[in-house]
């Protein structure tokens, strides 16, 4: 994986995050950095799911097409902080 992939997982991430926290139900209480992380976090997860277990998509890169798979795993990403640590920061 060269520099050039490692940007577009990076923006491919921030755009799922982007995406998951505008799908999700409810306000997020996070910014912009924690959404990119989560959301590159999702991306890598979406990227597991769809060419390791369910072997669609393209194996060797993130790219476009890797776009709604990342929104998925980012959805799930995102699912699982908020049971774990959203109901603790909402309440300090």
């Amino acid at each position: 994986m060269d520099i050039g992939e490692i940007l577009v997982a990076i923006v491919i991430g921030l755009i799922a995050g982007l995406l998951a926290r505008a799908i999700m139900p409810g306000k997020q209480a996070m910014g912009l950095l924690m959404t990119a992380v989560l959301g590159i976090v999702g991306a890598f997860v979406g990227f597991l799911i769809f060419t390791e277990l369910l072997n669609i998509g393209d194996e060797d890169k993130f790219d476009a097409g890797s776009l709604p798979g990342a929104v998925i795993g980012a959805l799930l990403v995102l699912f699982v902080y908020e049971r774990l640590v959203g109901g603790r920061q909402a309440r300090v």
